[in-house]
């Protein structure tokens, strides 16, 4: 219905509002007003600076398109104006059009009210007129308003209805029923323009009676109706239908339904977690032997020992492989520790650890952390500080991850420490220690968990009842357990104590596990699991908040309550899985205290503590309130057959109320008090006086109803049951007793709408994309608008009623941030969508979805209040399946957004087995259907409780009830029924799951309708059905109003089966629609009818499997009976007996289109039933036409297709989208006529193979110009356009690319400059930076003493190096760019939203405040302003590209004209992941391609030169005879080899495999390495197509036993060798004939270029004078001298000819880019472990035919052979040595210093001084030589050792080690163990210039190394200086301990042998003895001298002191000898 409009008012219709004044304003300010009708807004002008009256004085007028209805709403809100911040609403008008639409005409002036519905005492004045079609209603003149302006002034706004509200369509309220007694009104969602799903949404229901409203709307009527509707309206917030949605909701009585069905976690996974730990610095001790040890959950793995050192180098690889749920996995705790000195007898010292759980390595960008330095910290003593640094790599990879490893290249970045922190983005470097204090207060409504049948017989004799559970509680949290005491015998254990953990803030672990366990020495089980998200309950913004909660109740889950001793779901308890019933709520508290590590009194250590805390008060957790829980069954279908013969009922519960076995009964009862805790007798009879008279009644008697009275099954069909409630259904209400914190749920219910409104707009504007219909960004758009005026509504509504009794810090907080954040996510979404543009449509939905993200992780409420509802079906006495729903699913709030979406509507819930039982197929299957209505509210607010149910009811009480109104139903009867018809038009599925072995199904659908349901016919070996067929279910009898029942039917549930032959059918998957309804008194035709098809997706548990294409239609039976209907056409098809096709209205359009197909071959079929495949042949098929391929005569001899193209004709529909599948099937046909199915391929979208003819009139040279300088700009990582100010000529029509001639240099920057498409140039010049850079170098001061390479030191490595560097930078450009961009768009963002002038913007080079979380800071210090960094200069070395992945990602599969299909046989995998291809699945591939086109085609094609009818489209295709190729592999290295030995080394070589031949390189097994170099070429023959796979496998060696398999890559060298992009050799950046860039390939850059003119049928090659050349209209420039080895100069055109090559991709037409001289790098994969990567190889191949001349020999590209060195260090002198002896006799502090040195290791070579005895100044002198000699790579910067490992080894090692010089300083002991002084760290490649006199050295040369300039001994050869010795205090700073002058020479090995020196002193080349002062040796010479200092000084005392003892003991002595004797005599004699 098009209406034309005139712009006159006497022919449209139109409403038109006159808005005069607003009065009685408060305060002063700026006004605006929005008037919105029908979801259309105008705003007016803005009123500046008004008072107390606005005067608007304006008209706002609304062309309309249907009559307005009598109940349509308009709507003025007045708000205070505001440039920056969001508009203050003051108030709202709303007002029903009734009057209007009766007078035409009405002037009314009314209070505004307010958010709360209240009036206020603005007031407002306005007129309305209405102007109808016939102008029935009072024309008016022109000159009775003032002005009409046209466009509104006001800017033409458009909004969506109120888009928080669930009701968000046609929410009329049916009369009589208004929402809390207050009659708000609501918009009528009958615009246009209202935020419809068309194409689903049938209009809302006060319009069938006109039913000419269009709903369904094209994009052109669209916008033509955008345009008359004043032009400003976008139609943005337009859904178009999309293409695989779900049912949408339209009316506010249905839920959507929840299509996933299996619960996800809880399902043990395979991961791989593997850790290499590089190095450790700075580690604290004196001269230790560290190692480290990493240790997830219980495995532990350690690395070597290095000796006496700190800063230790291991390099050490491990793996872990885990095979559990994600759940544990993540929470599994990652401990790094270093120890020191541990060997098989003692267990080591600690020196410090880290520790993090997995998940947070998992939640990383590419989950993994690369290069960072883990912070050790001592857990014993937290006011230790920091313990040293591990430099580690750690990875966790699951199932079908793929992790990018960064490329092993040099790395010199990371040695900043600080800025390289192993920590997650955001976390703060200095983390300090915190003390985490979890509170248990108590637990109540623990299960009775009677194990012991001894506790029965106890009751039974004793009669002592106790409670029969021992609970205690466990906090887990950072690796570390507390618990709290065990209560005995109890159900309600008090226990008042907190645990405290101190971790280090913020932790790096982001669950803390809180459990209730009872305790039992038998069998301790948990008996609920609870965690918290420490996210969830802090914020780390600026304005965040520490971890903080409660004190709340928690709600614990678990298995059913039932105890048994061997609970099957005792996972369930563990916190595995979604639990199946409420277990207990415990109340806790959480708070953290950042702790002052400086003060003294505080606890150092870790170890849990456990204290007691005060009892907290009974209101603290909120005020008790009585909550009532309504539900009624509407429905009870797809009940599982297995079940169906015994009764069945439903059981409700919430929290332990209304659970039978023991729930809790009538309140006010001691359960109640237990319960809750509640208030006492008195109070709660006084609460009952106190009420009215009904209300006690109702509250003293009111008994729950928690189930369903039992009732039997009916059968519905061989697979499901339904009870028969008809008109009775049943109810079920429960009153339970909760803290009221509601406000918490709200908020999260306000935020879960928005949640689900963004997301219902983003798949929209998904679908758009996908389907590439117009306008997504229109679209966008209006979600965004959507979401910034709900999220300023949710900032309203959420900062109501704070002061609610029991709010926690955590609510404050929490609402405090989500404010902020919502209020910044509006303002972001207003700006994002001021720059949504069509280009953009794609990065900004991107931006939105983070916000997706970021709703639905602010929406979830860490602290639980009222527990989720559970829904049983119970049969026989069992429990059999459940469903759970979230309590604030289902919450009632008057305010409509705050409301749960379940809450008052029906829902369809699909209950599930519990536990395990749940997971795979079982878990599929539905148990029970149930259409059910649930309310939860306060009783207080109970009244409405029924408003939501479908509507014709009446209530049916409990009888002995009667005369009470308040009383809920046990049952309600409806009276009203509708009878219906309802016809299925199933059409096609596609992409089904394969369930038979053959890889194909027998699919067929059953649909199920209320209690009916009806099946498809089974169509055999297909995913991909077409059945077309009418399913017409008659006489469906649905309850309730007709009215609702054509706005919301109930669903349909449509199950697809695999039909088998024996057995039952197999489930392969399940989709829901809603049908489009049909009243008795609508016309059946446009714009609903008929129904449109649509797809809907499949699911098969959690994972997608398939669309269905079908649609629905519900068509009333009025009394006129069937024969009303529309007409149903008979069965047309004779072959098809009975069934009904699809009618003609609804199935597709079609039209004739063409497919041809190129058959080329076969490849690696496997065999079918241990028989060989032999003679196969190809059947293609789509859409019930098809061809056949030839038959290949004999696989073995040769599998390609004799004859290449084939073609058919086939009707297909119009419209691509609904195209069906093509099938390819291969069969084996074998004697006597016999088929068998070999394998299948389904090519789901044909819309890659439509053919569109070439577009001759454009020139593509802009697309190419585009893409030549994108790929420039990736090489350079810079790309600048600079226009040319000189012109040059050159004939018009031409297109100059110039190269400088300048060969050895490979730096260019690109510069593009299009002019209009005839004329442009692309000039690659080289730039001037790398002078520049060389001369910034020299002001600096540093000594650039680079030369230019030499040719004859360069080999094929350096330029292998040099590319890698390259390909670093270029990826850290790339970053960067990326990083600036966001960090651009943020400040665009944040500007806008602050309103900055664009020209503020701080531009790249003063970057805005540095944050200190940037990581970038250190390296900025070393970048200039131009961004460059500052490095030294590169040697110009031709380089390679380096891929650092395979070659085929890049070159999409080199599929360009020959696609690859796998052919797939046997059951699919039921994996969660079906993104991970199931290889086993796969027996062979075809090799063809596909093109298809509408008939008739243009003749233009057909009759270009050369044209071969026989191959249609497939011009240009080579011939398939088989061709013999000379394969070359090169290959460089592995990287990250998984470890395959019990040492966690492998012993690796390479085998390669190709057809029948095979390498094995045994012999040349690398030993002990995970990153072996292999450098070796290796060359096999070949034949395509007979071999074309080839095999790079890596095998670990292994003495005894059979080889290992590491793992292994595949390449098809077929699609590489026919690929246009030319993949046989790689082209080099240069051309020269001899040296180590030799070009390799036996065809010179002219021949190939000549070769490829021809093919491509372009003019040229043309070479001209001056260096140039055409091809086609493009000139290239390039130079035309070459050297030869023996240096003369001669001319050849080979540089031109690959200036061409290497710019292929720029030639019209036929140009692509060609393959340069590369290196890729493939993942190493294992078919044990498919799916995760076991280690990468770097490799490239070339493949040369035999049929033209033999290439040269393989390029050498041998690993360098390390250099042998000698380093030779002379100690002269030290100085400042501390003194560490007192001398005995002198009591002089003195040492006696020596001096030791290694290079490659303390074991291998260390080298002492002599000692210089009793140094008094700690200046020593030595004149002493150490002699290195050592093994080093230049390219790598590593000394090369080989060493056997122990002595048991087989073989040598080899290791690489830094170039480091180790000296320390010591002090001799004769009798004593050595004492260690202090030591300095030398790396020979760059340490600090030693100081020129001893003053001038200081701590600082290593303290502020990286500040300082420094050296490489490997460029100067020779230095002498001063350097300092350092050890750490006992603070673990650094001090200085004495300062060495040494001189280090370097040689190599050649040189040292011309010169040879002696060590030490000795000869050649002896050193002078030093001189030593004689005071050492002070006591010899004068000894009489020195006794006397030492009686008389010293020791004067001591000596009296001990002669005085002497005496005494003798005289003891004596006393004792002599007394015996004495006394005898005294005794006998006296």
């Amino acid at each position: 219905m098009l209406l034309i409009f005139s712009s006159s008012f006497q022919v449209e219709m139109a409403l038109v509002v006159y808005l005069k004044t607003v009065t009685e304003l408060r305060g002063k300010g700026d006004r605006i007003a929005k008037v919105t009708f029908r979801g259309l807004s105008f705003f007016s002008r803005v009123l500046e600076n008004c008072e107390d009256e606005a005067r608007f004085e304006q008209a706002f007028r609304w062309p309309i398109g249907s009559q307005v209805d009598g109940d349509e709403m308009l709507e003025i809100q007045v708000f205070n104006y505001s440039k920056v911040f969001t508009n203050r609403l003051i108030g709202t008008f709303r007002m029903v059009l009734q009057k209007v639409v009766e007078e035409g005409h009405l002037e009314v002036s009314d209070t505004l009210i307010d958010d709360n519905n209240t009036a206020i005492r603005t007031n407002i004045s306005i007129e309305i007129k209405y102007q109808t079609m016939d102008g029935s209603v009072k024309v008016w003149s022109d000159g009775e308003f003032l002005d009409i302006p046209d466009d509104c002034d006001g800017t033409f706004q458009f909004e969506t209805d109120s888009l928080l509200s669930g009701r968000s369509l046609s929410s009329g309220t049916s009369p009589g029923r208004s929402i809390h007694g207050i009659p708000t009104f609501r918009k009528a969602g009958k615009g246009v323009f209202s935020a419809m799903k068309l194409g689903k949404t049938r209009s809302s229901k006060d319009d069938h009676k006109k039913g000419d409203d269009p709903a369904i709307l094209d994009a052109e009527d669209l916008d033509r109706k955008a345009m008359r509707l004043g032009g400003g309206l976008d139609p943005d917030t337009i859904s178009l239908a999309s293409v695989t949605a779900v049912t949408t909701n339209v009316s506010n009585k249905r839920s959507k339904p929840d299509i996933k069905m299996e619960p996800s976690s809880g399902r043990p996974v395979d991961y791989q977690i593997s850790v290499t730990v590089i190095e450790a610095r700075q580690l604290v001790g004196l001269n230790m032997d560290p190692v480290v040890c990493v240790e997830i959950g219980e495995e532990k793995k350690y690395t070597s020992m290095k000796e006496s050192t700190n800063c230790p180098y291991y390099n050490e690889y491990f793996v872990f492989d885990f095979h559990v749920p994600p759940d544990v996995m993540f929470d599994k705790i990652l401990k790094i520790s270093v120890i020191h000195s541990k060997n098989l007898l003692r267990s080591g010292t600690l020196v410090g650890t880290f520790k993090l759980d997995v998940g947070t390595v998992y939640s990383q960008a590419e989950h993994q952390f690369h290069h960072k330095w883990a912070m050790l910290s001592e857990p014993d003593d937290i006011t230790a500080g920091c313990k040293g640094y591990v430099k580690c790599d750690i990875a966790v990879v699951g199932k079908g991850d793929n992790i990018k490893t960064p490329h092993k290249a040099n790395e010199t970045d990371e040695d900043d420490i600080e800025g390289n922190l192993l920590l997650p983005e955001g976390v703060p470097s200095e983390r300090q220690w915190a003390r985490f204090y979890v509170k248990i207060y108590r637990a109540e409504g623990l299960p009775k968990m009677n194990t012991s049948i001894l506790a029965n017989v106890k009751k039974a004799f004793i009669g002592e009842n106790r409670d029969l559970v021992d609970p205690y509680a466990l906090v887990q949290f950072a690796g570390q357990k507390g618990k709290t005491s065990v209560q005995k015998s109890s159900y309600e254990p008090i226990w008042n104590e907190q645990i405290v953990f101190t971790e280090m803030f913020p932790p790096l672990c982001r669950r803390l596990k809180v459990q209730i366990r009872d305790s039992d020495k038998v069998n301790d089980v948990a008996i609920g699991t609870h965690f918290i998200d420490l996210r969830k309950i802090a914020n780390d913004g600026d304005k965040g908040f520490l971890p903080t909660m409660g004190p709340a109740w928690v709600n614990m889950y678990g298995s059913t309550r039932n105890y048994t001793l061997m609970d099957e779901h005792q996972d369930l308890n563990e916190g595995l899985g979604e639990g199946v019933s409420f277990r207990a709520r415990l109340l806790i508290s959480i708070a953290v205290e950042i702790l002052d590590t400086s003060s003294t009194e505080i606890i150092s250590s870790t170890e849990v503590q456990m204290e007691p805390v005060s009892n907290i008060s009974e209101s603290a957790t909120g005020k008790m309130e009585e909550f009532f829980l309504f539900g009624s069954f509407l429905e009870a279908t797809m009940i599982d057959r297995k079940i169906g013969d015994k009764p069945i009922s439903f059981e409700v519960t919430i929290g332990n109320y209304g659970n039978q076995i023991d729930g809790v009964s009538k309140p006010g009862s001691a359960k109640k008090k237990k319960e809750d805790g509640g208030e006492s007798e008195e109070e709660e009879s006084e609460l009952i006086h106190n009420s009215s008279d009904e209300e006690a009644e109702d509250d003293g008697d009111l008994l729950s109803v928690p189930s369903t009275p039992p009732m039997k099954p009916v059968i519905t069909d061989r697979n499901y049951f339904h009870l028969p409630y008809f008109e009775k259904k049943p109810c079920i209400y429960i009153k339970s007793w909760w803290q009221d914190q509601r406000r918490r749920l709200y908020n999260s219910n306000i935020m879960d709408k928005i949640a689900d409104k963004l997301e219902e707009g983003l798949n929209d504007v998904q679908e758009i994309i996908k389907t590439e219909k117009a306008y997504p960004e229109r679209r966008l758009r209006g979600v965004l608008e959507e979401l910034s005026t709900s999220c300023s509504r949710f900032v309203t509504l959420a900062n109501k009623d704070q002061n609610l009794s029991g709010r926690t810090k955590l609510d404050r907080e929490r609402l405090k941030s989500c404010m902020r954040e919502m209020e910044s996510m509006g303002q972001q979404a207003k700006t994002i969508r001021s720059q949504v543009k069509r280009n953009t449509v794609r990065e900004k939905l991107k931006l939105v979805l983070n916000f997706l993200h970021r709703l639905r992780f602010l929406a979830d409420e860490p602290q639980h209040s009222i527990p989720d509802v559970f829904i049983w079906m119970i049969s026989n006495n069992k429990r059999i399946a459940y469903a759970r729903i979230p309590s604030k699913d289902i919450l009632f709030s008057i305010v409509d957004e705050e409301m749960g979406k379940d809450c008052g509507k029906v829902k369809a819930v699909f209950l599930r087995l519990p536990g395990k039982k749940g997971f795979g197929h079982a878990g599929w299957t539905v148990q029970a259907k149930l259409e059910m209505y649930l309310w939860l509210g306060l009783n207080k607010q109970r009244k409405d409780f029924l408003s939501g149910l479908p509507s014709g009811f009446e209530e049916n009480k409990a009888a002995k009830e009667i005369g009470i109104q308040a009383v809920p139903p046990v049952s309600l009867v409806y009276n009203m029924k509708q009878v219906f018809q309802l016809r299925a038009h199933m059409y096609q599925a596609r992409s089904l799951f394969a369930a038979d072995n053959s890889g194909l199904s027998d699919p067929f659908a059953r649909v199920f309708f209320s209690t009916h349901s009806q099946v498809t016919e089974v169509l055999s070996e297909t995913l991909c059905p077409t059945w077309d067929q009418l399913l017409v279910f008659d006489n469906v009898e649905l309850y309730g109003e007709a009215g609702e029942l054509r706005d919301d039917p109930p669903i349909i549930v449509i199950e697809l089966y695999d039909q088998d032959t024996v057995g039952k059918a197999e489930f392969i998957g399940r989709t829901f629609a809603k049908p489009l309804t049909k009243m008795v008194d609508e016309h059946y035709g446009p714009p609903r009818f008929p129904p449109q098809l649509e797809y809907y997706q499949i699911y098969r548990g959690n994972c997608t499997a398939g669309d269905l294409l079908a649609a629905f239609e519900l068509l009333q039976i009025g009394p006129a009976g069937r024969a009303a209907l529309p007409p149903i056409d008979g069965p047309t098809d004779s072959d098809r007996g009975p069934i009904l096709p699809v009618p003609l209205g609804i199935r597709p359009v079609l039209s004739r289109y063409r497919i041809e197909v190129l058959f080329w071959g076969l490849r690696d079929l496997k065999r079918i039933n241990l028989a060989q495949v032999d003679r196969p042949r190809v059947d293609i098929e789509c859409a019930g036409k098809g061809v056949q391929s030839a038959l290949i005569q004999n696989y073995k001899k040769n599998p390609n297709f004799s004859t290449l193209v084939k073609w058919f004709e086939v009707d297909l529909p119009e419209n691509e989208l609904l195209h069906p599948p093509l099938n390819i099937r291969v069969v084996d046909c074998r004697a006597f006529g016999r088929y068998t199915l070999v394998g299948s391929h389904a090519v789901t979208s044909l819309r890659k193979f439509i053919y569109s003819p070439p577009d001759k009139t454009a020139n593509n040279w802009a697309h190419t110009a585009r893409l030549a300088n994108g790929y420039m700009a990736l090489t350079n990582g810079t790309s600048h356009s600079r226009p040319h100010s000189r012109p040059i000529s050159y004939p018009s029509g031409d297109i100059v690319v110039n190269m400088d001639p300048e060969p050895n240099i490979k730096k260019m920057d690109t510069v593009v400059k299009i002019d209009a498409t005839t004329d442009a140039v692309v000039k690659v010049d080289l730039d001037d930076k790398e002078k520049e850079k060389k001369k910034k170098k020299k002001k600096k001061g540093e000594d650039v003493e680079e030369d230019e390479p030499d040719e004859s030191m360069l080999d094929w490595w350096s330029k292998y190096f040099a590319s890698i560097e390259t390909m670093m930078e270029n990826l850290r450009a790339q970053e960067a760019a990326l990083a600036e961009a966001e960090e651009r768009e943020d400040l665009e963002i944040a500007a806008e939203s602050a309103e900055i002038k664009a020209d503020e913007f701080p531009m790249k080079g003063t970057k805005p405040k540095e944050k200190s979380k940037d990581k970038k800071s250190s390296k900025d210090k070393k970048k200039n302003h131009d961004g460059t960094e500052k490095r030294p200069p590169k040697p110009k070395v031709d380089e390679l590209m380096v891929y650092n992945k395979e070659l085929e990602c890049e070159y999409a599969n080199f599929e360009d004209w020959l696609h690859t299909f796998n052919l797939y046989r046997g059951k699919a995998g039921d994996d969660d992941d079906h993104n991970v291809v199931d290889d086993d699945r796969i027996v062979g591939r075809f090799k063809g391609s596909l093109c298809m086109y509408k008939l008739p085609l243009s003749e233009e094609i057909t009759r270009e030169s050369g044209f071969d009818p026989n191959m249609g489209m497939f011009q240009s295709t080579p011939h398939n005879d088989p061709i013999n190729v000379l394969i070359r592999i090169y290959i460089i290295r592995a990287t990250d080899l998984h470890p395959a030995d019990i040492n966690g080394k492998a012993d690796p070589y390479i085998v390669i495999r190709l057809g029948k031949s095979e390498i094995r390189d045994k012999e040349n097994y690398i030993s002990k390495q995970l990153n072996p170099v292999f450098g070796k070429s290796f060359d096999i023959e070949a034949t395509f197509p007979m071999e074309s796979m080839l095999t790079v496998a890596v095998y670990d060696w292994d003495l005894v036993g059979t080889d290992d398999l590491i793992g292994e890559t595949k390449i098809d060298l077929e699609n590489r060798y026919y690929s246009k992009h030319r993949a046989t050799c790689g082209i080099a950046s240069n051309y020269s004939v001899h040296g180590y860039n030799v070009w390799r390939d036996p065809q010179k850059p002219t021949q190939i270029l000549a070769k490829l003119c021809k093919e491509g049928k372009l003019d040229g090659p043309h070479y001209g004078p001056g260096g140039r050349v055409k091809v086609a209209n493009r000139v290239f420039l390039g130079f035309t001298e070459i050297e030869d080895e023996s240096g003369l100069k001669k001319q050849t055109e080979e540089h031109l000819a690959l200036t061409v090559l290497r710019h292929w991709e720029e030639i019209p037409r036929v140009g692509c880019k060609l393959i340069p001289e590369h290196v890729e790098t493939r993942p190493l994969l294992n078919p044990d472990k498919p799916g995760i990567e076991q280690g990468r190889i770097e490799m490239w191949v070339d493949m040369f035919p035999m049929d033209i001349p033999a290439p040269g020999p393989a390029i050498d590209i041998s690993p360098r052979k390390p250099k042998r060195y000698e380093l030779r260090v002379i100690i002269w002198n030290t100085d400042e040595v501390i003194l560490e002896d007192d001398d005995y006799f002198t009591g002089e502090k003195s040492s006696d210093i020596f001096v030791r040195g290694w290079l490659k290791g303390q074991q291998e070579d260390k080298q002492d001084t002599d000692v210089h005895y009793h140094s008094l100044t700690g200046e020593g002198n030595f004149n002493w030589r150490f002699v290195y000699p050592f093994d080093y790579l230049m390219a790598e910067e590593k000394i090369v050792i080989s060493k056997k490992e122990s002595m048991f080894s087989w073989d040598e090692t080899e290791y690489k080690i830094p170039a480091r010089l180790t000296l320390q300083v010591w002090d001799a002991d004769h009798f004593s163990a050595d004492d260690f002084l202090g030591a300095i760290e030398l790396d020979l490649n760059k340490f600090p210039r030693g100081a020129k006199t001893a003053k001038q050295c200081s701590l600082n040369m290593v303290l502020k190394e990286h500040e300082l300039p420094t050296i490489s001994i490997f460029k100067q050869k020779r230095v002498k200086g001063w350097w300092p010795f350092v050890a750490r205090d006992e603070n673990d700073e650094f001090e200085l301990t004495g300062k060495v002058e040494a001189e280090l020479h370097l040689m190599t090995a050649e040189e040292a042998e011309k010169s040879p020196v002696g060590l030490g002193r000795n000869e050649p080349e002896p050193l002078e003895k030093p001189n030593r002062p004689d005071t050492t040796f002070l006591w010899f010479l004068s000894p009489l001298k020195a006794i006397r200092y030492l009686i008389c000084n010293r020791y004067k005392w001591l000596i009296i002191k001990i002669i005085l003892a002497l005496l005494l003991l003798i005289m003891v002595g004596l006393f004792l000898y002599s007394m015996p004797g004495y006394l005898v005599k005294k005794l006998l004699g006296a």
